[in-house]
Order: structure tokens, then C-alpha cells, then sequence
């Protein structure tokens, strides 16, 4: 495993993410979330710490949940775990988006539970201790860095129309090879089964893309046994038990 000199490749692939992102118009969503904009600091500080090694499982999720990473900017970012075990708390831009009320963006002030990313990271704490020796072994990054919303829900990535996927793998496709060029992963792992299938279609049926299920509590596989999953789909890159 080799460290990058400074994680400045990384920053500029997801500055240009960012950009990318912010221009496409799309239909489906009515409201659309970019926290790579409105929360960069928080993403900046998250890359320039934890960013700069090659050669780490690169765990690939789908996209920001609405009370995670559109919240903190961190990805599968619960806010109390992006606060007390990051150490990271950084203030939003002072121009937001147009926001739905049922999901408010409210950066470290939001009180809601981001259960897909507590399960994530209080798994990770358990298991490897501090978030230093966490991401000596694994990477986290999202396929899609914008959040949908429409009809007054959550809208995933996988329901929009056939148009607006199409423009949105083109921009997120192009990232993930960056990414994936300047860390060089040993191998990745879809977190969930859009990420994985992102993957494959990326990199071929012969890099050997894993699968390990998303944590989200909407999973009932998830809710009953996420840890052992885990254990399970990345055995060969965690420390053994003591």
C-alpha cells in the first residue's frame, strides 16, 4: 500500500463531480440535493484526512441519504457519528438549494437518525477502533453524490426515468474512474445492489466487483444480521479477532 502525496487528485476528481452534477437537468426529482456544493467543507475535510492512501477496499454506496451525507457532507454521514468519532463539524455554505420541507437541510443542527450510516459507522467502530485505522484498510465513496426527492419522499437513484439515469451514469461513471485511478483499490465492494451493478458495468465482470448488502433498516436482512454480513463480505481485509 503507497500514500499519495497530498489527496489533491482526489479533491479535484470530486470538485469536478460536483460541477458536473450541478449541471444536469433533470426531470424526474423535484427537488435535488448536491452536498458536494453546500457541505464541501465537511467533504473536503473527510478527503483530506482519510484520502490519501492507495491500495484500501474502495466500499462503493449508492448515494446521500437525507439525513446523512445531505446533512454532514460525509458519506453514509450520521451526523452524531460524522461529530463524535470524525471529529468532524464544519458549517454549511451559506447558499443552499431549494429544500422540501419534509427534508430540511440543517447541517450538525439536524437531530434525525441517518440509520444506514449509524449501523456503518458503530459497526466500523466496533470492529477497527478509530476511524484512523478504519480507513488504513477501506475507502468509502458514493456512486451518486445527489440526493432526489419527489412526491414528498426519498427518490434512490434506481427509479428515475431511463433518460435521466443514462445522463447521471455518464457523470458519476467518469468520476468513479477517476477515483478508482488514483487509488488504485485492491478491490471494490458495491455496497448494495445498484452500487454493485454501477461497478460492474464500469470495470467488467473480471475485476471481481463484491457485494455486500446495504445497511439500510429498510433491509430486513440488514436489520437482523448487518455485522456478520460485513464480517463476511470483507473477511479478507479485516484484522482477526482478539
Amino acid at each position: 500500500m503507497t500514500k499519495l502525496e497530498t489527496p489533491s487528485s482526489l479533491l479535484k476528481t470530486t470538485r469536478k463531480l460536483a460541477h458536473d452534477a450541478a449541471g444536469l437537468t433533470l426531470t424526474t426529482p423535484s427537488h435535488i440535493y448536491n452536498p458536494l456544493i453546500y457541505a464541501w467543507a465537511a467533504h473536503r475535510e473527510y478527503l483530506r484526512r482519510y484520502g490519501s492512501k492507495r491500495g484500501r477496499v474502495l466500499l462503493l454506496g449508492m448515494n446521500p441519504g437525507p439525513w446523512g451525507m445531505a446533512q454532514t457532507g460525509v458519506p453514509f454521514g450520521d451526523v452524531v457519528m460524522v461529530r463524535e468519532w470524525f471529529g468532524i463539524e464544519t458549517a454549511l455554505s451559506d447558499v443552499l438549494p431549494e429544500q422540501h420541507p419534509k427534508y430540511p437541510i440543517l447541517g450538525m443542527a439536524c437531530h434525525r437518525n441517518e440509520g444506514s450510516g449509524s449501523r456503518l459507522w458503530r459497526w466500523a467502530e466496533a470492529r477497527l477502533g478509530s476511524p484512523e485505522d478504519f480507513f488504513k484498510r477501506f475507502f468509502v465513496w458514493n456512486y451518486c453524490p445527489l440526493l432526489f426527492i419527489r412526491d414528498g419522499r426519498n427518490l434512490t437513484p434506481e427509479h428515475l426515468s431511463q433518460r435521466d439515469a443514462a445522463a447521471l451514469a455518464a457523470v458519476c461513471d467518469r468520476a468513479l474512474a477517476a477515483v478508482i485511478r488514483v487509488l488504485a483499490p485492491a478491490t471494490v465492494v458495491g455496497i448494495g445492489r445498484y452500487a454493485e451493478r454501477h461497478a460492474v458495468a464500469l470495470l467488467g465482470a473480471a475485476a471481481g466487483v463484491r457485494y455486500l448488502p446495504h445497511p439500510s433498516p429498510a433491509n430486513p436482512a440488514a436489520n437482523r444480521h448487518w455485522p456478520e454480513l460485513a464480517e463476511y463480505a470483507l473477511k479478507p481485509w479485516l484484522p482477526a479477532h482478539k
